[in-house]
């Protein structure tokens, strides 16, 4: 697998056959070696992936696309590094959008995108080191009904209807991915961690299914939130209107569920 059209935004791009998680891969070569700003791994044979929460994400060969982005956010304070998150929320909503024209597709705060409210892509940044973030994305590319972990899950093969090589699909998602990323990120940087100055909030609050939507939000410490929600926060935090409160809430962690899609 060449990857040639990503291997354009992202020289230092590299495809392996098959790994148990790229991002543990990549971590573990943050910690055994610094690996350059914008290193990316992929591969299209993710046998051991996580998601939030400690959750187990796994697909059959060729169905779907891991990759991860090494990146060193050093004008980004580190209380502003969870916004990163919904960054490569915001980049694989674009790059799978361009494969869907015509069709919904929107990030669910804080991690998730969807395609007609059917999860599509998951996404997961973890903080490695000293000032390096690594930020994982698993998007369903060539999943195929029978291969879907969930009712409420999707692919990009699924909802096109189009028969594709299952390898040259995920390098134009990839492409796509990376080339929205890497603009993203800059900007966020040069608004040091601003992500209104930055004009970012106002694409997320855009692009966000979550807004306006009825959820239930299930809290670190054990509550269980229901209410609307209402726009992003400064922080990245989701504002919720919680039902029976006069005040939102700012939620920066959680777990979080569309209720109309229950």
């Amino acid at each position: 697998m060449d990857f040639p059209s990503a291997r354009i935004v992202a020289p230092l791009l590299e495809v392996v056959d098959s790994v148990d998680s790229t991002n543990a891969e990549l971590a573990r070569r943050e910690r055994s070696a610094a690996q350059p700003d914008f290193a990316v791994l992929a591969t299209l044979d993710q046998t051991g992936g996580r998601g939030r929460l400690g959750r187990t994400w796994s697909a059959g060969r060729g169905a779907a696309l891991a990759v991860s982005v090494l990146l060193r956010p050093r004008r980004i304070p580190a209380d502003r590094l969870g916004v990163l998150s919904l960054l490569g929320g915001l980049a694989v909503r674009e790059a799978v959008a361009a494969r869907l024209p015509g069709r919904e597709v929107a990030v669910k705060w804080p991690n998730d995108v969807l395609v007609e409210g059917r999860k599509v892509s998951g996404v997961l940044a973890e903080v490695v080191g000293e000032g390096a973030v690594v930020l994982g994305a698993g998007i369903n590319t060539a999943m195929t009904a029978s291969e879907l972990p969930v009712p409420t899950a999707t692919s990009i093969a699924i909802e096109s209807g189009a028969a594709a090589d299952p390898a040259e699909l995920a390098d134009r998602v990839l492409a796509a991915y990376l080339g929205a990323l890497g603009p993203l990120v800059a900007r966020l940087e040069d608004a040091g961690g601003d992500i209104e100055s930055s004009g970012i909030r106002a694409e997320l609050e855009a692009a966000c299914g979550t807004i306006g939507a009825r959820v239930r939000a299930e809290l670190p410490d054990g509550r269980v939130l229901t209410g609307t929600g209402l726009g992003i926060g400064a922080d990245g935090s989701l504002r919720l209107a919680v039902d029976g409160s006069a005040e939102p809430a700012a939620i920066l962690a959680g777990d979080v569920t569309h209720l109309r899609y229950q």
